[in-house]
């Protein structure tokens, strides 16, 4: 075999192996008020295994606060960004104590007129995106999107830039005892 055919023959076997070690990439959509939106949500929070990194502008759903904290009791860092306008109220401020309670990191955000993201990152690689507000008027009485964006790091890696951005401007939140 000429070092030309040898060279071709190995550079197909190191990419049919890189192809082989990294999931394809994929993407996933959801709705509400028909459920489909919340269970990708819940499905990807359920998925992390390292990290979760959330930029947020409403801050309420009991269920999505509980799989953080979920989360969190696995083992797995989790820190929020919320816009700080929105989140003042009763509701708001029972679920941030409430996660804040049990690890999570939650900082507040008030350098833009509205901290609009409604984003996820999970582990690095995993973006959900889209209109859905982590509320539970997102999941039952809102017409919202979700799109859940897998194995494509160019995308994650804007993704958790534009979240690193957000955490630097947030204010940490304290927690409640």
């Amino acid at each position: 075999m000429t070092t030309f055919l040898r060279s071709i023959a190995l550079a197909a076997w190191l990419l049919g192996a890189s192809l082989l070690s990294h999931a394809a990439p994929s993407v996933q959509v959801g709705f509400s008020p028909e459920g489909s939106a919340r269970q990708l949500v819940l499905e990807t929070i359920a998925s992390a295994q390292q990290s979760i990194h959330i930029l947020a502008y409403a801050f309420q759903a009991p269920d999505i606060m509980q799989a953080l904290v979920d989360a969190k009791n696995r083992g797995v860092e989790v820190r929020v960004v919320v816009d700080k306008k929105r989140n003042r109220g009763k509701t708001s401020k029972k679920a941030m104590d409430f996660v804040t309670r049990h690890g999570v990191e939650l900082r507040t955000n008030d350098h833009f007129h509205i901290h609009h993201d409604k984003t996820i990152i999970v582990d690095g690689h995993t973006v959900q995106t889209g209109s859905f507000n982590f509320a539970p008027s997102a999941e039952t009485m809102n017409s919202e999107n979700v799109v859940v964006i897998r194995g494509m790091p160019e995308v994650s890696s804007q993704y958790m830039a534009h979240w690193q951005s957000r955490w630097k401007l947030g204010k940490p939140y304290p927690a409640q005892p």
